[in-house]
């Protein structure tokens, strides 16, 4: 199983991003996809979550109505449209994958991707 993200950079404060991550070696409609991201010295957060369908998603309340999590289960592939960045959201993002699991902290997810880094600056 492997996860790759891209789309990462540097983007001024207000800017937008869009964050890929594609699947391979596993039935990507049976998983659900979540991103994490990590700031220098700080834990792991749950950024979004999507379910297998894409019917369900749910997002961090510092995210909220600035980002979505959207995913095309015949590309095996997520994505998370980041809108009106801001200084804060600077961190690696991490794509994630789960069959099972009713949380959503880091240890939930089964596989990881390697992360891409986000940097929000003037």
């Amino acid at each position: 199983v492997q996860l790759v993200e891209s789309g990462g950079g540097l983007v001024q404060p207000g800017g937008s991003l869009r964050l890929s991550c594609a699947a391979s070696g596993l039935t990507f409609g049976d998983y659900a996809v979540a991103w994490f991201r990590q700031a220098p010295e700080k834990d792991r957060e749950l950024v979004s979550h999507i379910s297998a369908s894409g019917r369900n998603t749910i997002y961090a309340d510092s995210v909220k109505g600035r980002f979505t999590l959207s995913r095309d289960n015949a590309k095996s592939t997520a994505y998370l449209q980041m809108n009106s960045l801001k200084p804060e959201d600077t961190a690696v993002y991490y794509c994630a994958a789960r069959r099972w699991g009713a949380l959503y902290g880091p240890n939930e997810y089964n596989y990881w991707g390697p992360g891409t880094q986000v940097t929000v600056s003037s």
